[in-house]
């Protein structure tokens, strides 16, 4: 079994770190850089930017924001939002991020992924995939433009689909969790893991070390993903890990 990863994510907009509930009431929660270098102090495994104002002077500052970061972090980082074109990867991996997140585009271009995968390897092409449940269906749909926009696709099919275009691992956010730290979606996670066999980031919903201890034992996540409780001071990564580890929990 491979050990299990903690991610810190940051929001960024406009050059700050926001968090909110439910993709919705934004505070600011600080400056990028310097929760990054935190967090690399902390013992984080990996981050993930994720660009939410990425519009054309977003993606100007993000790029900025990530080589500052790249030259005070030694740990993987993740960059997402509004990357829709595989100049955008290479723009923002020259900036020194270690892999790529893309959603909305992919679900609108799944060829993306080929693309990003050919140019750069499969381990640098994270598909995030930000799944509500849906009560007609009986199961989830996938959501785009930041979790705004209902796009009518299956979360498990569209999965499936990411894996076999050559995506490297799966970033999975539960919309009905997200930020209520009442827990990750196990039931969520758990069907995704066990569809595919790439690496599945949980993400939505984390508040104590139990719902890391469950979305690793029962949601099978491979790594779990959490902003709030990191950036608020409720928790930090070093207590975290060590708490996993004395449940038995394999951590890096």
């Amino acid at each position: 079994m491979l050990a299990k990863r903690i991610i810190p994510c940051l929001d960024v907009k406009d050059g700050r770190v926001v968090k909110g509930v439910n993709f919705v009431n934004l505070r600011d929660a600080g400056d990028p850089v310097e929760l990054a270098a935190l967090y690399d102090r902390e013992g984080a495994d990996e981050l993930v930017f994720l660009d939410i104002s990425a519009s054309v002077e977003g993606r100007a500052t993000m790029v900025e924001v990530v080589r500052q970061t790249a030259g005070e972090i030694a740990i993987p980082f993740t960059v997402g939002g509004g990357i829709s074109h595989v100049d955008d990867m290479k723009r923002i991996l020259r900036a020194g991020a270690d892999k790529i997140g893309i959603n909305t585009a992919a679900v609108n271009n799944p060829q993306l992924i080929s693309e990003g995968a050919r140019r750069f390897g499969s381990q640098c092409i994270v598909v995030a995939v930000d799944a509500k449940y849906n009560e007609s269906w009986g199961e989830w749909e996938v959501y785009t433009h930041g979790g705004r926009k209902a796009s009518g696709i299956r979360a498990l099919n569209w999965v499936k689909e990411a894996e076999s275009l050559g995506a490297g691992e799966i970033l999975l956010t539960s919309m009905d969790a997200d930020g209520t730290k009442d827990g990750f979606d196990i039931a969520l996670t758990s069907a995704v893991s066990g569809l595919i066999g790439i690496p599945v980031i949980a993400s939505g919903g984390a508040g104590t070390t139990n719902h890391f201890y469950d979305v690793f034992t029962k949601g099978k996540a491979d790594a779990g993903l959490a902003a709030t409780i990191f950036h608020y001071k409720e928790m930090t990564i070093h207590d975290l890990k060590m708490d996993l580890k004395h449940k038995g929990v394999e951590i890096r």
